[in-house]
């Protein structure tokens, strides 16, 4: 179980890192307007606002690493946990798939991460 939990984790970990690049370096390119469904426009005036939700998914990233290379399961916990809630906000105020994006996936890590121990 901690093998598949650990698995997981680092899926959610590459995940959160490939949306903090969406949000901080494509934000404004057609891979990150494609993505998020923005305009040319829209995206240009909220480039800013992507940097910074760039940023705290890049720190999502960076804890579930820290925790998977020695900060431990009580690290890996805190992390998948916080993700699970940042997809249950981000469902509610911007988009109801960033549940399936961010949610489903920290949950179904915390699973045998916790069983695991």
């Amino acid at each position: 179980m901690l093998i598949i939990g650990n698995v997981l984790a680092a899926l959610v970990a590459l995940i959160h890192v490939y949306i903090a690049v969406l949000e901080m370096f494509l934000w404004t390119k057609p891979q990150g307007r494609k993505a998020f469904g923005f305009t040319p426009e829209f995206a240009e005036q909220t480039r800013v606002l992507g940097l910074n939700q760039g940023l705290y998914n890049g720190f999502l990233a960076a804890g579930l690493i820290w925790g998977l290379l020695g900060g431990g399961f009580a690290a890996i916990v805190f992390f998948l946990i916080c993700v699970a809630i940042a997809g249950v906000v981000g469902a509610l105020t911007a988009s109801r798939r960033i549940i399936y994006i961010q949610t489903v996936p920290a949950v179904l890590a915390l699973i045998p991460t916790i069983l695991a121990h």
